[in-house]
């Protein structure tokens, strides 16, 4: 019985150092999530995130055109080389743009950012409509306003019988918003860049064509998918066996005995703090703004804190960094990401006038942005380490 265990033993052992070995030899970086403990490779933050739309459909060249940039959809057996072809456009610049050379095979579906700006799509080109995708919110006041503006002064109203009806109508540009461009930097993998900008590493995938294995490359341009627009809110519906409401009883009508008197329940405390910013000499970071902390920390509610200050006020970089990201909000606000080492980060949230770049290395407390005005006058900033958050306090004091 004793030799048998030992037997097991020994074998349990030996896969066991087969295992590291064959982990050792490989080359690739490896990204393991243990948030979820020992043992776990849970993405669950990059691959549940929040829901995205589909990616807009390329016209017959396969090209997709927002307002910025455009980009190339490949099709099976499509090279740079054929792309390039396709659209007119310089092989060795289009290879050079997008860090890959002009005769390597892409999968069908990967996106190639393009350098400069070809022909719109229109329906010539097999697209629904005329020109780069534009946001869908119009103001229509605005448009009005300049139309007015430009009309010359003393001209009066000016009629002009309408153009006969025809059975096709003007095709309308397509609506939509505009995804945020990453560039490829070393080191990153199709999960941190998930993390990073807080969507499902499958909807990233499919965005822009990757394998199965989600490999990226340095230098490649990806687009990060845009949020689902909510659906409009209904009429209340009943689920299927909850029954419907229940009216309200006759007897309701009738006025109820006098309860007891309650005890005064003292309301919560305000959300603002109060508490000001004051950096001590041995502080790790600097706050970002000089004012009052209106909201705290609290892990899966707000993952920073609030920091309220005059509006206009700069917004000073925590510690010495790079830019690691620049993005927008679901409402179009600016965010700011600083790396301050290969764990570290900083987020500022909430801002204007960001007087930065990608890539720009920051100082201790240099200006990266400014204080929005009215009741909007705060920055939202956190600290993370791995991309989950963490208390920013002990950090600032």
């Amino acid at each position: 019985m004793t030799l048998r265990i030992s037997r097991s033993r020994a074998r349990l052992s030996l896969m066991t150092v087969t295992s590291l070995v064959a982990l050792t030899a490989c080359t690739d970086p490896l990204d393991f999530d243990l948030r979820g403990g020992l043992g776990g490779f849970s993405t669950a933050s990059a691959a549940t995130g929040a829901a995205t739309a589909e990616r807009p459909q390329p016209d017959d060249r396969g090209v997709i055109s927002y307002p910025n940039y455009q980009v190339a959809v490949a099709e099976r057996g499509d090279t740079i080389q054929s792309i390039a072809s396709r659209l007119g456009v310089s092989t060795p610049e289009l290879a050079r743009f997008n860090g890959i050379e002009a005769d390597v095979p892409l999968r069908k579906g990967e996106v190639i950012a393009l350098p400069k700006r070809v022909a719109e799509p229109s329906p010539a080109t097999g697209a629904v409509g005329t020109g780069p995708i534009q946001s869908g919110s119009v103001d229509i006041g605005t448009l009005a306003g300049d139309a007015i503006n430009r009309t010359p002064e003393g001209q009066g109203v000016q009629t002009a019988a309408l153009p006969p009806a025809t059975a096709a109508a003007t095709p309308k540009p397509q609506t939509g918003d505009e995804p945020t461009r990453h560039k490829v930097e070393r080191g990153e993998t199709a999960y941190t860049i998930a993390r990073l900008y807080q969507v499902p590493v499958k909807s990233l995938a499919e965005w822009n064509g990757l394998g199965s294995d989600f490999a990226i490359r340095e230098g490649q341009y990806l687009l990060i998918p845009v949020a689902k627009q909510a659906a409009p809110v209904a009429a209340t519906v009943t689920k299927p066996g909850a029954g419907s409401p229940t009216p309200t009883p006759p007897s309701a009508v009738k006025p109820l005995p006098e309860a007891e008197p309650q005890k005064t329940v003292a309301a919560p405390p305000p959300v603002d703090v109060g508490e000001q910013t004051q950096t001590s000499s041995d502080a790790r970071m600097v706050f970002p703004v000089t004012g009052s902390i209106i909201r705290e920390y609290a892990k899966g509610k707000n993952e920073g804190i609030n920091i309220k200050a005059d509006a206009g006020a700069p917004v000073n970089a925590a510690d010495a960094g790079t830019v690691a990201a620049i993005t927008k909000s679901a409402d179009g606000i600016p965010i700011i990401v600083v790396r301050h080492d290969p764990e570290l980060l900083t987020v500022y949230a909430n801002v204007t006038d960001v007087s930065v770049e990608k890539g720009t290395k920051v100082k201790r407390g240099q200006p990266i942005a400014k204080l929005r005005s009215g009741s909007d006058a705060y920055v939202h900033f956190e600290v993370r380490k791995g991309f989950d958050s963490v208390d920013p306090m002990p950090y600032l004091q």
